[in-house]
């Protein structure tokens, strides 16, 4: 059981306030959306839970360790910020064997299924990257994420540049992530995705927290 509590955090930038007292829990199982235009501050957001950056103010906890203080990273995490991004010459299949030589945690076996879960096949896993397309790119993001089974899953526009069959696969993962005990965090500029996939919706205007919508 993974539980993030965000605790009155604000962030400044160059003297600009970016998050505003903004206080966030997220849990594992449950899918938590961020919505709000560009520039809100949902990747903001992102970026300080996964200890990207630190708050100027406020605490954020993971399991009761505070990022910056007890803990540098969380333990356990997965991300796609803005876009995917792997060195181009190298294959797919080569670039996600580099990121789990890092902890060696999963096996060729799973670096294989998890491209076919993402819809790419082993062919393509083999092409070289800068020979993808935007949306092969954007798959082979998805797949660094889920690669480890990590307990957070930080999802930034995942549909960006995927076709209709794409935006269902993104689907399919979100909801297999949540049902395995992922904490999952999710942004989206198709509300209708957001509304169908997130327990809860938390609207950002400014770097505040606006609204809250949860499922009843």
């Amino acid at each position: 059981m993974t539980t993030i509590q965000m605790k009155n955090v604000s962030k400044k930038i160059k003297g600009t306030t970016v998050i505003n007292d903004v206080s966030i829990t997220c849990s594992s199982g449950q899918v938590t959306g961020l919505r709000g235009v560009n520039g809100s501050g949902k990747t903001m957001l992102m970026r300080l839970i996964a200890g990207l950056i630190l708050p100027t103010k406020g605490t954020i906890e993971i399991d009761g360790k505070q990022l910056g203080k007890d803990i540098t990273f969380p333990d356990s995490i997965g991300m796609l910020l803005e876009n995917p991004s792997f060195l181009d010459a190298y294959s797919g299949l080569q670039n996600l064997k580099m990121l789990a030589s890092i902890r060696k945690e999963v096996d060729d076996q799973r670096i294989k299924e998890v491209l076919a879960q993402v819809g790419l096949s082993l062919e393509s896993g083999k092409k070289k990257y800068k020979k993808y397309s935007l949306g092969m790119k954007q798959r082979l993001g998805i797949a660094g994420v889920i690669l480890e089974y990590p307990d957070i899953v930080i999802l930034d526009e995942p549909t960006n540049s995927l076709d209709t069959s794409g935006v269902e696969l993104v689907k399919k993962i979100v909801r297999q992530e949540k049902e395995r005990g992922a904490v999952v965090i999710i942004t989206c500029h198709d509300t209708d995705i957001l509304d169908e996939l997130a327990d809860s919706i938390y609207l950002l205007e400014n770097g505040t927290l606006a609204e809250i919508t949860e499922e009843v």
